[in-house]
């Protein structure tokens, strides 16, 4: 009996096992339910993300090398995109900004960013880094050049300091949105209230 041939080729498999994005993405859930329920990045190890993502410690380490590199990458994935400025204000886009930030702490899965971004830099200086890089630097540049376009416009006033007045429109909004007494609920017009404070200070 001749078994007729088709003539069509099959799909070819490049060398290799299959990336899967399935795995990819239950290991990043893993890691941030993981820290977001109270884990440290001291404390987070392969084997329990691999536990809880369902997959062997091996497909971790094929995507990454330690589990710094990891919690970056599963941190950054978090980070909601920057408030594009609406450029009729400074002050306007300020607000925004701070708005976006006030956001983030309603999600219990955001926090953990910040957690993280604040108790753990001293004791992993190459996650903080890296995720100074990926997270925190857009942030800064932005509302940098917002102030200054404030100041270039004459919105405010020549020779404001831009670094320190970014030090406390944010820190401010940290102040409350890090540092809240358990169970505090957050006034919806808190960003439009830290700049209207701060901005006396810079109005032309």
């Amino acid at each position: 009996m001749v078994t007729q041939q088709t003539g069509q080729a099959g799909p070819v498999r490049a060398p290799g096992r299959p990336r899967s994005e399935r795995a990819e993405r239950s290991i990043i859930d893993a890691t941030i339910d993981l820290l977001a329920e109270g884990t440290s990045v001291a404390e987070l190890s392969i084997e329990a993300v691999a536990a809880r993502a369902g997959v062997g410690k091996t497909t971790i380490y094929r995507r990454w090398s330690n589990k710094e590199d990891l919690v970056v990458d599963a941190l950054a994935t978090l980070k909601p995109p920057l408030p594009e400025p609406l450029g009729r204000s400074a002050r306007e886009d300020i607000v925004r900004h701070l708005g976006a930030m006030l956001q983030e702490t309603h999600d219990r899965r955001l926090r953990c960013i910040m957690t993280v971004a604040l108790n753990e830099s001293d004791r992993f200086p190459h996650l903080a880094e890296r995720f100074h890089e990926i997270a925190v630097k857009p942030r800064r540049d932005l509302l940098r050049s917002i102030i200054q376009r404030g100041v270039d416009t004459g919105e405010f006033r020549a020779g404001v300091d831009v670094e320190v007045a970014m030090a406390a429109l944010s820190g401010a909004m940290l102040f409350f949105s890090k540092w809240r007494g358990s169970g505090e609920e957050l006034p919806d017009d808190l960003a439009e209230r830290i700049t209207g404070q701060v901005l006396e200070g810079l109005y032309a």
